[in-house]
């Protein structure tokens, strides 16, 4: 059992090293919503994910990986990403009628596809992304 614990304390301290730099990566990789470049992408019928995060949210620590790693695939390289920062972007928050950090919205065109909150599992946030194509 010592070693167990050992391997999964050593984990562990592996993902939280390694989280820092992964949410830096999907920072570079999500555009800050902007009402206008989302209209465009509305009125061309893209696949547009909604990621409203804040930088002192664990859960949106979490899902930055997930993200990265789906946005990068093929099947989701049309999806048009927008990050809202849920400290400053109060009015976007309203927009979309979001209440909490960590919300995922996917809309397909101009329709809502649909919505997650706080959710870490990368097989549900995929099928999410999936709703848009």
């Amino acid at each position: 059992p010592v070693m167990l614990n050992k391997r999964n304390l050593l984990a562990a301290l592996g993902l939280c090293l390694t989280l820092p730099f992964a949410t830096l990566a999907v920072a570079a990789d999500k555009t800050p919503f902007d009402a206008a470049a989302f209209e465009a992408a509305q009125a061309s019928g893209k696949p547009i994910l909604i990621d409203v995060s804040a930088p002192w949210c664990p859960t949106c620590k979490a899902q930055a990986p997930i993200l990265s790693k789906l946005m990068s695939e093929p099947r989701f390289k049309g999806v048009v990403a927008f990050n809202v920062d849920y400290d400053s972007r109060k009015d976007v928050l309203k927009r979309f009628n979001v209440q909490r950090q960590s919300t995922l919205i996917v809309f397909k065109g101009k329709q809502e596809a649909g919505r997650s909150v706080a959710d870490t599992t990368p097989a549900s946030i995929e099928a999410l992304l999936a709703k848009g194509l």
